[in-house]
């Protein structure tokens, strides 16, 4: 049953849900492509150039008009970006997108923040091949990141978190916290 519904999902299926995929398919390539494109526009732009809105729209669908992304921005695919209402992503950041990329409402993210969902296997034969896993990653609302923030696959940041500036977090970090390091731990609880 399990080779039977791994041979009904596409590849960008398996890209979306956590499944060992071929990044060299079409669909993913085409995504891909779309994405570069659009990334390469948004780059010649301002939050204030008249053609702004639609791109990002096309880039990130479903990006909330309280919210915005300031250019240049980079990513895999651009659809797997969520993003919450008054939220602002400032310059130079990345999104390696294969699988989502949820940040919350009313949230702050600092330039040249980097998500990375993508993870390469472990075996060196096996990371020979064009495969790889992706896990989403998770922002609560009313978050904080510093600018230089790296946020590993799979981590899940709570609700009202701030990560201190050039912090890599490699763990799900706890609601209500203040975070800083490499890898990052939490220095104090927010609500005491």
């Amino acid at each position: 049953m399990v080779d039977k519904e791994k041979d009904t999902l596409s590849e960008f299926e398996k890209m979306r849900s956590g499944k060992l995929y071929r990044f060299n398919d079409e669909e993913v390539l085409a995504s891909a492509r779309h994405a570069n494109e659009l990334c390469a526009k948004l780059s010649t732009m301002t939050l204030y150039s008249p053609d702004y809105r639609s791109t990002i729209e096309d880039l990130i669908p479903g990006i909330p008009c309280t919210s915005a992304v300031n250019t240049p921005v980079r990513c895999d695919h651009g659809s797997g970006i969520k993003i919450g209402e008054n939220t602002f992503v400032n310059y130079d950041c990345i999104f390696l997108d294969g699988a989502y990329v949820t940040i919350g409402s009313r949230c702050k993210i600092g330039p040249q923040c980097k998500f990375f969902t993508p993870q390469h296997p472990i075996d060196y034969e096996l990371r020979r091949e064009p495969v790889e896993t992706c896990f989403p990653i998770t922002i609560g609302d009313d978050c904080w990141l510093g600018g230089g923030v790296t946020v590993c696959p799979g981590v899940t940041i709570g609700p009202r978190c701030v990560i201190a500036a050039g912090s890599v977090v490699t763990k799900d970090i706890p609601a209500d916290s203040l975070a800083a390091g490499n890898p990052a731990v939490v220095k104090r609880n927010l609500k005491n």
